[in-house]
């Protein structure tokens, strides 16, 4: 059996500690959901209303730091080994299946009506792990964020309206959160699993406060990203670490965080069975190109170029790997198929991970390919960006580019391999559990100073302006860039 044995997660200002290494076997699932908005068959139990709402949007001290300062985790190192279960890994198992047990699954969250989009917008654009501001510019995230949610939502509404008036995403992740029950109960371990979205219903903080009421004694909190990224993972993750450092009991709670799973067996080999099943369905598989279409931002995460260099966002790395994993398991079938890889949705006037996938698509049309199968890695469940830019804005302009055959791999949804797969990585992950903790001391976080403060708002709001009066970011907002 795979084994996977993670890094335990530094933080750029160390608060905490997060424990997932050396992962062996074991541990229970109900499924929980927020129900103040629309549930779903895996919304097992009904949560009572949040305190923490305002026309949908996240506010209070559980959406920002204080000082606004990034405490965010990322992963340094992520290795893959196989491992024998031993007679103390059994005893492990033990104790972890006496335990209540809790999954607790990370997600974006979407909006599940045309009204949700600007306030689904704006929680998005308020993450300071989305848009980054210089430290003189952090009081202006809240104002930025309602004049680019504001300014998107239109646009957006139009991508949603062309799928159904909303995004799926809530429903596939509950499904998803209810087969990984079930998966669990089949290998004897009953817990509960709670789904928690960063930007819209049921949010993190939600599910948070029901596991607390739960009274869980054991978590593993599983995002469904399989490659970490500042923008992704470490969002979620900077949120958990506040409300657990804020709260006696939480910080107390045996936390095993899995920050990537890329790599996995369960996740290559279920990719690679959904690509050789939709190769089938064109008159000549062995002509078919492979365009594996890769997240460089959605239009929720960001990953410029500058997270890769700067913050040292370990997303590309991951992602060539993944594309490695799954092309050598192809070949190891006898597939050989040519391929490419290309990123997807970049928003702003910055540089974004390249090659990006419409000036990809309109080049292979330009050398003559004529059959493409467009594969989305990063996506686990379907969305607007597979729904909506991939299947009708990429589709449409494959074939405006002279491609005559069109296919997309689907989103693994409630694959069962996959299911299985995340499963065991649950598994695998209890016994490493450890409590968080913070340091009582936290005042450096803490400017006392009024003139320094007055100073900083008066240029930081003359700067402000400046910067949004140039062209560039004129011509942004103009065009919806932004």
């Amino acid at each position: 059996m795979n084994a996977a044995s993670f890094s335990p997660l530094p933080t750029l200002r160390p608060k905490f500690s997060l424990f997932c290494s050396d992962i062996q076997k074991p541990g229970s699932v109900d499924c929980h959901s927020n129900c103040n908005k629309s549930t779903s068959q895996a919304s097992l139990f009904l949560c009572p209303d949040s305190t923490n709402r305002r026309n949908g949007m996240l506010a209070g001290p559980l959406c920002a730091s204080p000082s606004g300062r990034r405490n965010l985790v990322g992963p340094t190192s992520y290795l893959a080994e196989t491992s024998a279960y031993d007679v103390a890994a059994l005893e492990s198992t033990s104790r972890v299946a006496e335990e209540k047990v809790g999954v607790l699954l990370l997600n974006l969250g979407g909006p599940e009506t045309l009204n949700d989009v600007q306030p689904f917008l704006f929680n998005l654009f308020a993450d300071p792990d989305i848009i980054r501001l210089p430290r003189l510019f952090r009081f202006l995230q809240r104002p930025l964020a309602k004049l680019i949610s504001v300014l998107r939502a239109p646009k957006s509404k139009e991508g949603y309206a062309a799928i159904g008036g909303g995004s799926p995403l809530r429903k596939i992740t509950d499904d998803q959160a209810l087969a990984i029950k079930m998966a669990l109960e089949a290998k004897g371990i009953s817990s509960n699993v709670y789904v928690g979205m960063r930007y819209w219903y049921p949010f993190t903080e939600e599910a948070v406060q029901q596991i607390k009421r739960d009274r869980i004694t054991r978590l593993v909190v599983l995002p469904l990203y399989p490659q970490f990224s500042i923008s992704t993972t470490g969002s979620s993750i900077r949120v958990l670490d506040q409300i657990f450092r804020e709260d006696a009991y939480l910080s107390r709670l045996p936390v095993s965080i899995i920050n990537s799973w890329y790599q996995r067996q369960g996740y290559i080999k279920s990719m690679a069975d959904l690509i050789e099943k939709e190769l089938q369905s064109f008159s000549e598989p062995k002509e078919v190109n492979i365009i594996l279409v890769l997240n460089a931002s959605t239009r929720a995460h960001g990953v410029p170029v500058s997270y890769v260099v700067d913050a040292g966002d370990p997303y590309r790395d991951q992602m060539e790997e993944c594309i490695f994993l799954i092309m050598q398991e192809l070949k190891a079938r006898g597939i050989s198929n040519e391929h490419i890889l290309a990123y997807q949705s970049r928003v702003g006037p910055v540089q974004w991970l390249k090659p990006y996938t419409d000036e990809v698509l309109v080049e292979l049309g330009q050398k003559g390919v004529r059959s493409l199968l467009a594969v989305p890695v990063s996506f686990v469940s379907e969305h607007i960006e597979t729904l909506e830019e991939i299947d009708m804005e990429y589709k449409e302009l494959a074939l405006e580019s002279g491609v005559k055959n069109w296919a997309r791999v689907p989103a693994l949804g409630v694959t069962p391999s996959f299911i299985t797969d995340l499963a065991d990585a649950v598994i695998e992950a209890l016994p490493s559990a450890k409590a968080m903790y913070a340091p009582a001391n936290t005042s450096e976080d803490v400017d006392h100073d009024p003139f320094r403060y007055f100073i900083t708002i008066l240029f930081g709001s003359i700067l402000a302006c400046i910067l949004f009066m140039t062209p560039k970011m004129v011509m942004a907002f103009r065009h919806h860039v932004i």
